[in-house]
């Protein structure tokens, strides 16, 4: 069952055939985002989804947002909860996503040499644990660069960028399976990956006004960016099967 979240004065309408996803105009100083997802208030081992062949239809209001919107499939990893306010405890978890993208140039979401920015199909396949997470926890405070490659030797990623104009109506699909993730667009097959996540995952649609950086000088950074206009991400036609 799908859920709508928001910061205040962003929303979550319904249209005739789909969802529209707004956020407000605003300074660097706050968070704003717009989701819908089916995993809310469940722990990630209870996330839905082991395979999935999603289907819409997308548009957004600008290709050149600042921060990120997109759609597809995640494990939240870096969702965190202490128990209040009813939720389950929960601790950040390694990335395992398969998704279309979209993310400004502030952004740089990846760990390696893949394309990062602009509209993107993307994925990321991570263990449960691995005996690289202690050292690179202890090294993160002193050299970023070093946590840089060791969590590259963790994380598994493929991206590809698209050439396409995502102000425009286009029919989006993404097929997920145990072995590959393969991407269509308006039914043509523009990358295909072995870069599988690993399951349990769930489905998110969102847009905000944040940024994650990841590049090769080592200037790890995190943020949130002004929009000097109103965003929207506007999808129909949603089908998963």
């Amino acid at each position: 069952m799908m859920k709508a979240r928001t910061t205040p004065e962003s929303s979550v309408d319904k249209t005739e055939s789909g969802y529209l996803l707004k956020i407000p105009a605003g300074d660097s100083s706050a968070y704003r985002f717009s989701q819908i997802d089916d995993y809310f208030g469940l722990s990630r081992r209870h996330f839905p989804h082991h395979s999935l062949s999603l289907g819409l239809r997308a548009r957004v209001s600008n290709s050149s947002l600042p921060g990120t919107w997109g759609f597809g499939l995640w494990n939240d990893p870096f969702g965190m909860s202490l128990g209040f306010g009813g939720r389950r405890w929960q601790l950040p978890d390694l990335p395992n996503a398969a998704w279309f993208f979209g993310a400004s140039r502030e952004n740089h979401l990846s760990f390696s040499d893949k394309p990062a920015q602009g509209f993107l199909t993307q994925s990321f396949r991570s263990p449960k644990f691995h005996p690289l997470l202690i050292p690179t926890g202890l090294v993160f405070p002193f050299s970023r660069k070093a946590t840089r490659k060791l969590i590259s030797k963790v994380i598994a990623e493929d991206s590809s960028a698209l050439s396409v104009e995502p102000t425009q109506w286009h029919s989006y699909r993404l097929e997920w399976s145990p072995k590959r993730v393969v991407w269509y667009v308006d039914d043509v097959q523009v990358f295909e990956s072995p870069v599988s996540p690993n399951p349990p995952l769930g489905l998110v649609i969102w847009i905000d006004n944040q940024f994650a950086a990841f590049p090769p000088n080592g200037k790890i950074g995190f943020g949130v960016l002004e929009n000097p206009e109103p965003a929207w991400l506007e999808i129909a036609d949603l089908k998963m099967t």
